[in-house]
């Protein structure tokens, strides 16, 4: 029962992490369309909001990764 949990929890921060990095890439399409339209002002944010989105990203992953290898060493243990 619990390992089930584990691959829905797994898969559940894969899919929110897979939607984040299409965010990011949306912001980068916008960066580049308002950088070659002269409209330097929204860079700024957009540069803060993608750094932000990959600091989530990192942690979700680590997250996931140490959840795994707890998963894997209680099984080992049984």
């Amino acid at each position: 029962m619990r390992a089930r949990q584990g691959v829905t929890l797994l898969t559940a921060i894969g899919a929110f992490i897979g939607t984040l990095v299409v965010i990011q890439l949306w912001l980068v399409a916008a960066s580049l369309e308002a950088l070659y339209s002269d409209q330097t002002r929204a860079l700024l944010p957009a540069t803060l909001a993608s750094a932000a989105l990959f600091a989530l990203n990192v942690a979700l992953l680590l997250h996931a990764r140490s959840f795994d290898r707890r998963m894997q060493q209680e099984s080992r243990d049984e």
